[in-house]
């Protein structure tokens, strides 16, 4: 039977979820293999550079930078406070003094005579990293963090805007098809993730921020609406640094498409669990998707629960379309010809036929991605 490998969205009842915590350099690790975390533990932790001030002395002074030495009442490696002399003129009888003053704490960290300029470093950035979920650390990777390993359900969504979140699952809409309105969201949904249907609509996204929810699943967004919450237009997707307080994720595409059948009974069957959940998103080489990801108890995780090596779609798989015109609908495979086939552009690609609502369509294999479930 003839198949084609093609990246795939996950829907997994229960998997080993594994997640790299690692700094953004070298630092010390708090944590040992085997350590039981919590989603809040550090693991790591660092100290970032703090930024840079350069400070050109010899005008602020009006001498020259051969003299700044002479000028200095500091030296190279001393911590100052905001507001401390740096460097100060004699004056004239001891009077008429010109002076320096540091514009931040920081300390010296060079004096250049040649060009009179004085380098004050800020206090280091402390910078920690948690868990994100819970479960056991799997591998120490030294001085930049760990490996963790979650017995987990998990989703992933097709796009999504702002990182880590954390909170119980709440289910709002009733059916996979149901709009997720303003009116539905309450002041008692602080700091949970919500489970919609079909659409959220930028009136309901809005009242969620204004109530800090944590974070939306819903199967539809409406792409021009996504200017006026982030202040820009997107472009070519990648997301997750934006400081939102409640992160979205789609799991179909923009517009209003119900949620999938196979996605919205997993989360229903999870209400009332904790949940992680990272909006973070890269439509390019080394694509990241948004995810949900809902520890379980061990127990009821089978041992060979992993995810398998994709077996790539075949006749009778379900995917999705990732480009436009049919962009986030979801088909099946109905064959996969192994001639190259002309498309508008005038490109000759490999194509599958693809079910979608009762008709029949030739997309490039290269549009789709197939969804992956554990069933």
């Amino acid at each position: 039977m003839a198949h084609s490998y093609t990246p795939g969205l996950k829907v997994l009842k229960k998997t080993i979820f594994k997640k790299e915590r690692i700094l953004p350099l070298k630092g010390d690790v708090l944590v040992k293999k085997g350590d039981i975390l919590n989603p809040e533990t550090i693991v790591a932790s660092t100290n970032l550079p703090g930024n840079v001030q350069m400070l050109k002395v010899s005008n602020i002074l009006n001498i020259d930078p051969k003299d700044v030495i002479e000028a200095l009442k500091v030296e190279e490696g001393q911590a100052i406070k905001k507001g401390d002399i740096i460097a100060e003129t004699a004056g004239v009888f001891g009077m008429f003094k010109s002076s320096v003053e540091s514009p931040v704490d920081g300390t010296i960290e060079s004096v250049s005579q040649s060009t009179g300029r004085v380098v004050l470093r800020e206090a280091p950035i402390p910078v920690e990293v948690d868990a994100y979920v819970s479960g056991i650390v799997d591998e120490v990777v030294e001085n930049e963090g760990i490996i963790l390993s979650s017995n987990a359900a998990f989703i992933q969504g097709i796009f999504g805007i702002a990182g880590e979140k954390r909170g119980d699952l709440v289910l709002v809409s009733s059916s996979p098809f149901e709009e997720l309105t303003a009116e539905q969201i309450t002041a008692d949904m602080k700091g949970k993730i919500l489970i919609g249907g079909s659409f959220l609509s930028l009136e309901a996204y809005k009242k969620a921020l204004s109530v800090n929810v944590a974070g939306i699943v819903v199967g539809g967004f409406n792409y021009f609406d996504l200017k006026a919450v982030l202040g820009y237009d997107l472009g070519v997707a990648i997301t997750g640094t934006e400081k939102l307080n409640t992160a979205l994720i789609v799991t179909e595409g923009y517009g209003s498409i119900p949620m999938s059948e196979a996605t919205y009974s997993l989360l229903k069957e999870n209400v009332g669990k904790a949940a992680s959940i990272n909006g973070a998103t890269q439509i390019r080489a080394g694509v990241i998707r948004p995810e949900i990801v809902i520890p379980i108890d061990s127990a009821n995780t089978d041992s060979d629960s992993e995810s398998k090596m994709p077996q790539g779609i075949q006749e009778g798989s379900t995917v999705r379309v990732i480009r436009s015109p049919n962009f986030g609908k979801i088909g099946t495979v109905i064959s996969l010809p192994s001639e190259l086939n002309k498309m508008e552009s005038e490109t000759m690609v490999r194509v599958a036929e693809i079910k979608i609502d009762e008709q029949n369509y030739l997309i490039p294999r290269a549009n789709l991605e197939m969804v992956e479930t554990d069933e």
